[in-house]
């Protein structure tokens, strides 16, 4: 029943994944491009090669089926991304391990485009082209959702996400008075976690932001949907299993099929000394800006909390590099 079970949810996520496709132009017309955006330090330092990594609150935002390796009852997780442009991320997650019924998870994302300055254009040969409207109000984009995952079996986990995003870029003159250019779009995250049992050896898979289109003026435009298929592996555990109770080496590959950019594939490792202090990089494939990326953690206990801090530097082109900071604690 359990293999039935998985196999009916893995031909689901298929058939969620070919129907989006269908007539489907890869021409850079996606829009709420900001659900992109890696915002967890750990994931990003290893160049989102996250698919089957995330074990706790981050998870919601890579593959909800991760929910399952929370540990404790609660995982609480806060991200901040100092992104390019005066660009800046804040994130949130918190998930709920209510044992045998599962995991529950909310996570928040904002977003704020700093100062921008809006323009008319003027059809005058003696001018400039465009007068300047001064700074816009109202600029920035959101998504809040709601996460459930379940174990069907010691290896085999399951979970999904239903969220609302909305994106507000201010306001424009038309010849029947102001126009507010908000919108708003519900849209859906599944994922399923399969491990091997066999040194750590685990496969995932996901898709995310699978929406119906949204409609500005005349264009109908797609939210950013991303299939992601990725596994990983503990090689210490390959070579000596008494050596991997306390450090781990794990590398991790994720292959990445957009709706709005060809195929790309990222690459991770994480080093952890002790349960206490990792190391990280990874590398993403196929980026107009993005390469290689790097990071640090550091996983302690406070006043019976566990703690732990992360960092990560992304290089990038012609952009400021990007750093990202997280804190988490579980109890």
């Amino acid at each position: 029943m359990k293999k039935k079970l998985c196999i009916l949810v893995l031909i689901i996520l298929d058939n969620m994944f070919l129907y989006s496709q269908i007539n489907l132009s890869k021409t850079a017309q996606s829009t709420m491009n900001f659900l992109l955006v890696s915002t967890s330090s750990r994931a990003a330092g290893m160049g989102d090669a996250f698919t089957t990594l995330g074990n706790g609150a981050e998870s919601m935002f890579y593959n909800p089926a991760g929910l399952t390796e929370t540990k404790n009852e609660f995982d609480i997780n806060l991200n901040y991304t100092q992104w390019i442009a005066d660009i800046n991320y804040l994130s949130g997650a918190a998930a709920w391990n209510i044992g045998d019924y599962g995991v529950i998870g909310i996570n928040l994302i904002t977003i704020d485009y700093g100062n921008i300055k809006g323009t008319s254009l003027l059809l005058d040969e003696f001018s400039d082209g465009y007068i300047d409207n001064g700074d816009i109000n109202n600029i920035g984009a959101y998504c809040v959702g709601l996460s459930y995952a379940k174990p069907i079996s010691n290896e085999f986990s399951i979970g999904g996400t239903i969220k609302l995003a909305g994106q507000n870029l201010g306001q424009n003159f038309i010849s029947t008075g102001l126009k507010d250019n908000n919108a708003t779009k519900l849209a859906f995250d599944a994922g399923v976690l399969y491990k091997t049992g066999y040194k750590d050896f685990t496969f995932g898979m996901s898709i995310r932001n699978f929406a119906t289109n949204i409609k500005r003026e005349e264009i109908e435009e797609q939210l950013p949907l991303v299939f992601a298929l990725g596994s990983s592996i503990n090689v210490i555990g390959l070579i000596d299993a008494e050596l991997a109770n306390d450090n781990t080496l794990l590398f991790s590959l994720d292959f990445l099929h957009h709706n709005n950019y060809s195929e790309r594939f990222n690459l991770g490792f994480e080093y952890t000394y002790s349960k206490m202090f990792s190391l990280r990089g990874g590398y993403q494939t196929n980026r107009d800006l993005a390469s290689w990326s790097g990071g640090v953690g550091i996983l302690t206990t406070i006043l019976s909390y566990d703690v732990e801090f992360n960092y990560s530097y992304s290089a990038f082109e012609f952009f400021n590099d990007v750093n990202r900071i997280s804190l988490a604690f579980s109890f």
